[in-house]
């Protein structure tokens, strides 16, 4: 069955980009016009999130979210033939400093969001780093679909580690310089890891793990912006949140990271994933001791 699907995606990945561009305009059609996919959470995720613009306004940032979308799960598959030249002219990470970092012996945290392309952003890091780079990644249900992407994703040498067995490779990753890449605003299903802060003003859970590898290695972390410049091409942006996390005060990475996160959206807003359920969970009282914001934690009365 991989052979099969391997093959079928292969050819498919082949066809040019205005082609696959103008399937995209298809689906477009099917999946926004026809089946309103996840309409309801996107609209209301962006009323959440831009409480100040009109419907008309959050309606075209959803337009433009979807275009999004479905030009990076295309592009996605161009992944399994593009050529490393062809892939360098559409995706540029901006490295300088990071790469001064790691001269200087730094183990480095990078943490990003789900803004597009996601795909993209770690491919062209690995390129450009001379050390390894290490990514989580959770296991698909299908084996061959599984298979298929573990492929794609670590094409470029990127060191994929299974979510569930990451605490034990990490021990033995960190006998050596290397980088994490992490992508920290994934919807905490609960647990001790688990903290809580405003995101756009509304009180959202974050997993606090990225921090605490930040720590434990003594790394420079930075936000990673993804920009998108025009259709297929991308610039993979650093910013320095600090130059060694072990000399900081406790979350002082995750608020950084929360700031520069809000601040990389407010600037392309239709390319992050609004169809995803980040704020499903309700802060209560009883998470006041895992609150972790610069301000106070909401009391009852102060909830949407």
């Amino acid at each position: 069955m991989y052979r099969i699907l391997y093959a079928i995606l292969y050819l498919f990945s082949l066809l040019p980009f205005f082609i696959l561009y103008g399937i995209g305009e298809f689906f477009f059609f099917i999946i926004y016009r026809v089946f309103r996919y996840r309409i309801k959470i996107v609209m209301a995720n962006l009323e959440r999130a831009f409480p100040e613009k009109n419907r008309k306004e959050r309606a075209k940032i959803a337009k433009h979210f979807y275009r999004n979308l479905i030009q990076t799960f295309l592009e996605t598959f161009k992944m399994l033939s593009i050529s490393e030249k062809g892939f360098d002219k559409r995706a540029v990470f901006e490295l300088e400093e990071v790469n001064k970092k790691i001269g200087e012996g730094k183990n480095i945290v990078f943490l990003s969001g789900h803004q597009m392309n996601w795909e993209w952003g770690p491919w062209a890091l690995a390129r450009g780093i001379k050390i390894p780079l290490v990514g989580m990644y959770s296991r698909i249900m299908n084996n061959s679909v599984d298979r298929l992407f573990y492929k794609m994703r670590s094409r470029t040498g990127v060191i994929l580690v299974d979510i569930t067995k990451f605490s034990t490779a990490i021990i033995r990753i960190s006998k050596q310089q290397h980088a994490v890449g992490l992508i920290a605003d994934q919807s905490p299903a609960g647990g001790k890891a688990v903290h809580w802060m405003n995101f756009f003003g509304e009180p959202t859970p974050f997993y606090v793990g990225p921090e605490k590898r930040a720590v434990q290695a003594k790394a420079a972390v930075f936000f990673v912006e993804f920009v998108k410049l025009r259709w297929g091409h991308y610039k993979f942006v650093p910013h320095l949140i600090t130059e060694d996390a072990s000399q900081n005060e406790k979350f002082h990475v995750m608020l950084a990271y929360r700031d520069m996160l809000e601040e990389a959206i407010q600037r392309q807003p239709s390319n992050y994933l609004w169809s995803h359920r980040r704020w499903k969970r309700k802060y209560d009282s009883s998470w006041k001791d895992s609150w972790m914001d610069r301000v106070p934690a909401p009391d009852e009365s102060s909830f949407r």
